[in-house]
């Protein structure tokens, strides 16, 4: 790993547990809460989150674009070879419901892919961490994907309700299946080898994904879209359409079941 890299790294894991640390207090004090357009919760924590680390982040790296769930997008970052990517609080609902499944996610994007990546869940005192071609970690310690190459009793961190609708061509085999409210934390799991992989059916944001892309990548898996292509980062929208995570093998298999539904199907979701 070079210095550069390596420099990298630490500002992120450093500020990912600052701003996990602050979370924690803000919500033992109290927070107020309400709706954005689309009804999904904010909190004024995820905003102050959000100044946070990008007043310590950009502090570090100025020269730095900026895409967060929390602040205005614009077109500026999109002229930045370098992005930092940001969901401050990534599982409002459970942070709302002191639940421990909310986590600081951040990566920092070159050239539309993610080379450092850290993930703080400051509830179970998790951090993942990982950097480009020099693997992920779990407070410290190497971890990989499963070995799991078969859906039949793998263990899937989802929505039970999806895998059991009526509408697919062919009943999914039996699986043990978790729900966890943050995206970047499902990922973080699947990366740890805590879980065989993550199915979503629906529209992520480059700030859902892009940390959790690195982190499971460089821990021996595969991440993509229902249809099987690669997440880029830092495009013109940052939404993206669904999203498959696990080690390869089991990867394949489930990009298998679900390729076939059109995009129109995901958008409506």
């Amino acid at each position: 790993m070079s210095d550069d890299l390596a420099a990298l790294t630490s500002i992120l894991t450093e500020t990912a547990r600052e701003a996990g640390a602050h979370a924690l207090k803000l919500r033992a004090e109290g927070v107020e809460f309400w709706s954005k357009k689309d009804t999904t919760p904010v909190t004024d924590a995820d905003l102050a989150i959000d100044a946070l680390t990008k007043e310590r982040l950009l502090g570090a790296r100025p020269d730095f674009g900026w895409l967060s769930e929390e602040t205005a997008d614009g077109p500026a970052r999109l002229d930045k070879r370098d992005v930092f990517v940001v969901d401050p609080i990534d599982g409002t609902r459970a942070f709302l419901d002191g639940r421990p499944e909310w986590v600081i996610s951040i990566a920092a994007v070159q050239d539309n892919t993610p080379r450092a990546a850290a993930i703080f869940n400051p509830v179970t005192d998790e951090m993942f961490v990982a950097s480009a071609g020099s693997g992920c970690t779990c407070n410290g310690a190497t971890v990989h994907v499963t070995n799991a190459s078969v859906i039949n009793g793998c263990h899937m961190i989802g929505y039970a309700d999806m895998f059991h609708h009526p509408d697919w061509p062919r009943p999914w085999p039996p699986m043990e299946i978790t729900q966890k409210n943050a995206v970047a934390y499902r990922m973080a799991l699947v990366a740890a080898g805590k879980a065989d992989a993550t199915l979503s059916l629906s529209f992520k944001h480059e700030w859902d994904t892009a940390a959790g892309t690195l982190l499971v990548t460089e821990a021996g898996g595969t991440v993509s879209d229902h249809k099987g292509a690669p997440l880029r980062y830092n495009q013109p929208s940052p939404r993206g359409r669904s999203l498959i995570a696990a080690g390869t093998g089991l990867h394949g298999r489930i990009a298998a079941r679900v390729s076939f539904i059109p995009d129109e199907r995901i958008a409506g979701q």
